[in-house]
């Protein structure tokens, strides 16, 4: 139970409660001791001694209302930026729902076809929003074609620009996460590889980076891709040398035939299903 500081702090030095009435009697040749009265604005000795438990105690109501309020502002959702949300309104196939890879010279598009509705400073600081979102940059790392205005494909996004955009969103993901997300980078890098269709060292000069984790994972993507194309042809050999039909090809090896074919490269299986 805590104290009254006035009883506590005090006492000792209070007079009786009579002592206004009551003179004090002096002792033989010595004055009269006067009472000690607290100076103006003197803090109670107990406030005075507080130790660090106690200071620490009185301002956690204080850090717990400054982290709340901080995890409040986090969780409220950004207001896009208006410029953003024009262009939403004004062509939604491209900066809607899903995004697409937008096709080079957009920003000079975009002007030529609303040039009252947009400033150029503005569109340029919008569109370098919009390039450097995560969801802009998983569209260009997925391969799809770049789109014009009319949201039609016009243009593939280059190799380099396939890889970094890979790169990036890995980046991103990972510092989010402690899962290991190198499987999916190597794979995504596979299909980067094989829908590229460059070589090894015309793939390298088109991406090249000094990113000790990225080249390793490139040079396993390489790796699992060598491997792939070594079994492909040996698939190859051994289904034109057995002189069957896919199905049977795949029904001797106890193969699933949708496999087979793609392994063998097959987009469409053939009507008579036999062997060139």
């Amino acid at each position: 139970m805590t104290s009254n500081p006035v009883d506590t702090d005090t006492h000792a030095d209070t007079a009786p409660a009579d002592a206004s009435s009551t003179p004090v009697e002096a002792a033989p040749g010595k004055a009269p001791r006067p009472r000690r009265r607290p100076r103006r604005g003197a803090k109670p000795q107990q406030q005075q001694a507080q130790g660090p438990e106690a200071r620490e105690q009185a301002q956690a109501p204080q850090k717990s209302q400054k982290s709340q309020q901080s995890t409040s502002a986090a969780q409220r959702p950004r207001k896009p930026h208006p410029v953003l949300e024009r262009l939403f309104e004004l062509h939604p196939q491209l900066f809607g729902a899903r995004f697409l890879p937008l096709k080079l010279g957009i920003y000079e598009d975009l002007l030529a076809r609303h040039p009252d509705v947009f400033k150029p400073e503005d569109l340029k600081i919008a569109m370098g929003l919009h390039a450097r979102s995560t969801r802009y940059l998983e569209a260009v790392a997925s391969g799809k074609q770049r789109h014009d205005l009319d949201g039609n494909p016009v243009e593939p996004v280059a190799p380099g620009h396939v890889h970094h955009a890979i790169l990036e969103v890995f980046r991103r993901r990972q510092g989010r996460t402690g899962d290991d997300l190198l499987p999916q980078l190597r794979a995504q890098l596979v299909r980067a590889i094989e829908a590229s269709g460059l070589s090894r060292e015309d793939y390298m000069m088109a991406v090249g980076g000094r990113d000790e984790t990225a080249n390793a994972a490139l040079d396993e993507a390489f790796a699992e891709l060598g491997a792939r194309q070594a079994k492909r042809e040996a698939l190859r050999r051994a289904f034109e040398a057995s002189g069957r039909s896919l199905a049977e090809f795949a029904e001797m090896y106890g193969m699933d035939l949708a496999e087979v074919r793609r392994t063998l490269g097959l987009a469409r299986p053939k009507a008579s299903d036999t062997p060139a």
